[in-house]
This record gives structure tokens, C-alpha cells and sequence, in this order.
């Protein structure tokens, strides 16, 4: 793909774009700003009145009096704490970590920083390469992963006019892209956006809180007044003797012990859940959590690790069996694929470089093989069962039926064409990989079952592999399932299936957010 003068900017046109402002700035954070944190801790009702008490036992040099303000400062500086380092967090959350690009640039590839890519811009995209803005392929095809994005582990095949989501990442091939989206109108940004926002809390022990101090409000200024007078001039008592018992009097009416203790317990609760790498933006989304009776879970990263495992080879031919594996380990060598079925192969297999290729054919889900030739010796095919062989032994299906994935090595000594029917090969290698489940996945969701939360597993998966997996990490329901593409107006009917089953294969990233 000879494409450099075909495509690509010229320095004036970026020019041009970064004036117009047409740069892919890095997203500006909506979370809760420092000011916005400080403010809505320090200035509230509750606060004041405790203040203004304050303020009149200073005046009067009431200083021994002055210890409940430790419980306000307290309170305060917990609230502010928690909420500061949650920020933090959530400002750090990203779904691109890549720090350059490659792109084309007056009949030149150049390799600049994402934050220096301009709408228009032609980025060159390889095997590893993470897509950092939305685009669209001009030339070329690739592999993208896009189950940071949707959860879902297949690879999707990409084709000039295909559309790449920023944030996808290319499994294999190469292609040359045209920016279409930069800085917040991106997908990513988007998505993202939506997880950094903060919303407005809904907590029933504030709102109580908030009723009480409301109506304490009303009565504490009267109610201060009238035994401030009743004790200066009925009783005549001494003004520091007036102030300070009618201090005594409205602090008994303020819940200061309680809202510490509610402060307390909560941002224990907090502490905790951060040790076991748990986001809370706000000390009051515990008691949210408590409330929670429905908990959906994806497969793909969730329940599993989002890792494949060979779980065994069997030998389907023993013809060239010793010469085969010498080149199979040169065919992972020097494979161009990364996906994670690849890696778990790599994983499991010696990898060598004794065999140099002299042809090499990428993984494509739409043909759902790739091929590798040597001299001398022939080619070896890695695919899916149904393409590489006619019928499978029961052995094999009863591994597909159990929601394994079977991948089929195989020999052939003819010429192989990526644009041509595949020729008749000899499957030599039968390799079962399976979903490597979650460290104490089982027994947490017996806690949740336990705890009277009923769990639902929903993925863009088939169906029977999803229910397989919801049975092995331990799931009460697995058998109770439903494959979504079935439904193209699931909104219509989805308080009913949601009641009647628990898990959900072939679900769409628009159903999902549904």
C-alpha cells in the first residue's frame, strides 16, 4: 500500500485546522470541580447555624465551649478527603493510553503525540496500534477490537469505508484512516463522559438529614433569641452566662454526634471498598449500593478475565507430525496476529525462528482463517472448524456445544490466495481454548445470592457460550437464557425479560445501554 502521495495533509492545511481549533485536545473534566467539592462541604445549613454559635461563644471568650466545632471540622474534612481522591481517579480514567500515532503528512509518515491530531489527519494503523479518534479506512483492512467499547471479545472486520471507533484497537493487518471525529466529539470521549459526570445525589440519609437541619432552622434562630433574653434580662444572668446557656440549649437541637457518625461509618465503608480497587465518587454512594437488587454483569473481562486458555491439543493427523511443529512454531513467530486466542496459542506452544515465510495471509473473521507459506516445505492454515474441515469428530462438537472455542491447525502443499477459495488441506492439530473464569468469581456471586441480589450476565456472545461460562463461574439461573438478536425492539418487552431470565447472548451496545 504505496499510498504516501495519495493521501494525507499538507503542513499548511493542519495549520489551517489547528487554527480552527480543530484538534484533538484532550477531554476537559466535568467531574465535580476543587471549588464545586470545598463549596458544597463547607456552605450548607447545618454548618452555618453550628458557625454562628460558634461565633457568639467566641465572642464572649466561651473557649472551653468550643470543642463541638472539632466535630464540624471533622466532618467536613472527611466529606472533602474522600471526594478530592475520587476525583482524582475519576479525572485519570481513560480508555486511550497510547501517547503517539502515526500519520501521513506531505507524502511523509510522521509519528506524533495523539494530542497534535487534526480532523482530516491519515493515520496509519498496524497490528498493536490502539485507535485514538473515530475514522473512517481509505485503504487497506484490518482486525479491530472493540470490547473495551462494547465487551465484545470477536474480532470485527474492517474494510475501506469501514468506520474505527477510537478507543478499538487493531488486532491484524494495516490500513490508512481519515480522522472524521477529534477532542470531545469522539466516541470515546463520549462514552467516557457519561462515566465522569457527576450526577445528583440521591441519598435518603442526606435528605433526612437536610429535613431536620431545615426544620431546626426555622425554630433555632426564635428559640436562640427568646432564652437568650429570658436568661440576660428575667433571670439576669451575666452576658457570658446568657450566651452560653442558650448555646447549651441550640446545640442540643443539632444532630452533631449523629452526622459525625453517619460521616464515620460511611467513609469506613468507602475506605474499605477503595483497598479492593473500587471507584466511589461520592461517601454517600454506599448507602446507594446497599439499596441495589439487581446486579448486570458483562462475560467478556467480568466473569472472565478476558484471556483464553488451551485447555488441550488433539492430534487429528501424525502425517509431517514432527516436521509440522517445527514450523507451526515459526508460523506464531512470526504470525502478524494478536489477538487472544494467538496468545493463548503462543502461550502454550515453543515459538522458533528457524523458518523464514516467504507469504503471509492475516486473520480475517470474515474468512476466519490465516495462512502462512514456507519454502520447501508448504503451508500451514489456522482457522475455524466449519472452514477448515467437512466433518468434525463428536469429540470436537461436544466441545463446541460446551461454549469451548476449537481452532484447527492444518497442512496443504497448495498455493494460497487471500482473494481465492481456500484449497482442500489436511487438518493436522485440534486445539480446545477456553474463557479463563475470575479468581473467586463462584463464591462471590454466592454472596450476592445470599444477599438476595439477583445477578444477570449479559453479553454479545452466542448464546449457549455465554450459559456455559454463567455455569462454570458458579450463576443459579444459567440455564435461564435468551439470545437478544432475536428481539429488534427489546425495549418493548424488557421488564418482561429481564423477570423471566438472567443470562443474555447476543446483545447489541445499544441494547445494552437500554
Amino acid at each position: 500500500m504505496e499510498q504516501n502521495q495519495k493521501y494525507g495533509l499538507t503542513q499548511q492545511e493542519v495549520l489551517q485546522r489547528q487554527e480552527n481549533g480543530e484538534v484533538n485536545q484532550q477531554q476537559k473534566t466535568i467531574s465535580k470541580s476543587y471549588s464545586q467539592i470545598f463549596r458544597e462541604n463547607i456552605c450548607t445549613l447545618f454548618n452555618l447555624l453550628n458557625v454562628l454559635i460558634a461565633i457568639a461563644l467566641a465572642l464572649v471568650g466561651a473557649w472551653t465551649n468550643l470543642v463541638f466545632i472539632v466535630i464540624i471540622i471533622t466532618n467536613i474534612c472527611i466529606g472533602i478527603i474522600q471526594e478530592i481522591h475520587a476525583k482524582k481517579l475519576v479525572d485519570e480514567l481513560s480508555l486511550l493510553m497510547i501517547p503517539h500515532v502515526k500519520v501521513l503528512r506531505d507524502g511523509h509518515e510522521q509519528t506524533i503525540s495523539v494530542d497534535k491530531v487534526v480532523l482530516d489527519d491519515v493515520m496509519i494503523l498496524e497490528a498493536g496500534d490502539q485507535i485514538c479518534c473515530d475514522s473512517v479506512v481509505l485503504d487497506g483492512e484490518i482486525e479491530a477490537n472493540e470490547s473495551l467499547l462494547t465487551g465484545e471479545s470477536d474480532a470485527i472486520h474492517k474494510i475501506s469505508q469501514s468506520a474505527l471507533l477510537s478507543g478499538s484497537s487493531v488486532i491484524s493487518g494495516k490500513c490508512y484512516a481519515q480522522v472524521i471525529h477529534v477532542g470531545n466529539d469522539n466516541y470515546t470521549s463520549r462514552l467516557t463522559s457519561e462515566v465522569k459526570k457527576a450526577k445528583e445525589l440521591q441519598s435518603e440519609l442526606l435528605n433526612s438529614m437536610r429535613q431536620v437541619t431545615k426544620v431546626t432552622s426555622f425554630m433555632i434562630v426564635p428559640l436562640g433569641i427568646i432564652l437568650f433574653l429570658e436568661a440576660y434580662f428575667l433571670r439576669q444572668d451575666i452576658l457570658f452566662d446568657a450566651v452560653v446557656g442558650s448555646a447549651a440549649g441550640l446545640l442540643g437541637m443539632l444532630p452533631k454526634g449523629l452526622v459525625l457518625l453517619m460521616s464515620v461509618s460511611l467513609a469506613a465503608g468507602v475506605t474499605k471498598l477503595a483497598k479492593q480497587k473500587i471507584l466511589i465518587q461520592d461517601i454517600y454512594s454506599l448507602e446507594t449500593l446497599a439499596h441495589v437488587d439487581t446486579l448486570c454483569l458483562d462475560k467478556t473481562g467480568t466473569i472472565t478475565n478476558g484471556k483464553m486458555k488451551v485447555e488441550k491439543v488433539e492430534t487429528l493427523s501424525t502425517k509431517h507430525l514432527e516436521q509440522f511443529q517445527s514450523y507451526f512454531g515459526s508460523y506464531l513467530h512470526y504470525s502478524d496476529d494478536n489477538n487472544a486466542t494467538y496468545q493463548a496459542i503462543c502461550e502454550h506452544f515453543t515459538l522458533n525462528d528457524r523458518h523464514q515465510p516467504n507469504q503471509k495471509i492475516a486473520f480475517s473473521s470474515q474468512r476466519k482463517w490465516s495462512a502462512m507459506t514456507f519454502d520447501g516445505f508448504g503451508s500451514i492454515v489456522m482457522g475455524a472448524p466449519e472452514r477448515l474441515m467437512k466433518t468434525l469428530p463428536d469429540s470436537l462438537l461436544k466441545e463446541i456445544e460446551s461454549g469451548k472455542r476449537v481452532i484447527i491447525i492444518a497442512y496443504t502443499n497448495h498455493d494460497i490466495d487471500a482473494k481465492k477459495t481456500l484449497p482442500e488441506v489436511t487438518p493436522i492439530l485440534a486445539i480446545v481454548l477456553t474463557d479463563m473464569i475470575r479468581k473467586d468469581v463462584e463464591k462471590t456471586l454466592q454472596y450476592f445470592d445470599s444477599q438476595g441480589v439477583d445477578v444477570k450476565v449479559i453479553s454479545g456472545d452466542h448464546v449457549l457460550a455465554v450459559s456455559k461460562i454463567a455455569q462454570m463461574a458458579g450463576l443459579k439461573n444459567y440455564d435461564r437464557y435468551i439470545d437478544m438478536s432475536e428481539f429488534h425492539n427489546a425495549k418493548n418487552h424488557m421488564d418482561e425479560l429481564v423477570n423471566q431470565y438472567s443470562v443474555f447472548g447476543r446483545v447489541t451496545p445499544q441494547q445494552k445501554s437500554g
